[in-house]
């Protein structure tokens, strides 16, 4: 966890430096259709036991790599305006308990960010696609290499200048092989993240 820690650390200050000179007035961000998004964040996966039948304790660091494009203007004139964005997220998961092992995805993925307060961003977002992991007969929960991945979560994304933006935000992650090989009762975890995005 300390390794985290200096990563999301060095995330931060970097982001600050980007900002230093830019006053809080001057940050109005003008996301339109079109507008690219290039980020990455990075979190701890904690897991959650949801039956009886989840006994592993699996937890570990995980980063995501993503790219976006936003599809639609702001929509609505009240606190739920927004835009739409999709893309694709890369996600590596380092299992660090019960043993060392690995897992690697890639998933379309969908945000909706809320645009009402200009320069502070809530979003909303779902990704889910193919994700291949070591931890097959290591664990009861796992059976297979192939497995899927599944995420829903939330955040906030702060405008430190017009172009890029700090990100911090919770998803609930559900990783399974839908059915191709038994047993299958799959992992459950939470993953609270943090990151930055660069906007062009």
């Amino acid at each position: 966890m300390p390794f985290f820690l200096r990563i999301i650390t060095t995330f931060v200050l970097g982001f600050l430096m980007t900002a230093t000179g830019v006053h809080a007035a001057d940050v109005r961000p003008t996301i339109t259709v079109g507008t690219q998004e290039v980020g990455l964040s990075a979190g701890y996966m904690l897991p959650h036991r949801l039956t009886q039948d989840h006994t592993t304790k699996q937890e570990g660091p995980a980063f995501m790599p993503s790219w976006m494009i936003t599809i639609t203007d702001p929509m609505g004139d009240q606190w739920y305006r927004g835009q739409v964005s999709v893309g694709a997220e890369m996600v590596y998961i380092q299992f660090q308990e019960p043993f060392l092992t690995h897992g690697l995805g890639f998933t379309p993925k969908i945000k909706y960010s809320f645009t009402a307060l200009d320069r502070i961003r809530p979003y909303a977002e779902f990704a889910g696609g193919p994700f291949w992991t070591d931890l097959a007969g290591k664990i009861p929960e796992e059976s297979s290499w192939f497995n899927f991945v599944l995420t829903a979560g939330f955040g906030v994304s702060y405008f430190l200048t017009d172009r890029a933006a700090l990100n911090v935000g919770y998803r609930f992650h559900h990783i399974s092989n839908a059915g191709t090989s038994y047993p299958n009762i799959g992992l459950n975890a939470s993953l609270p993240f943090g990151g930055f995005s660069f906007f062009f």
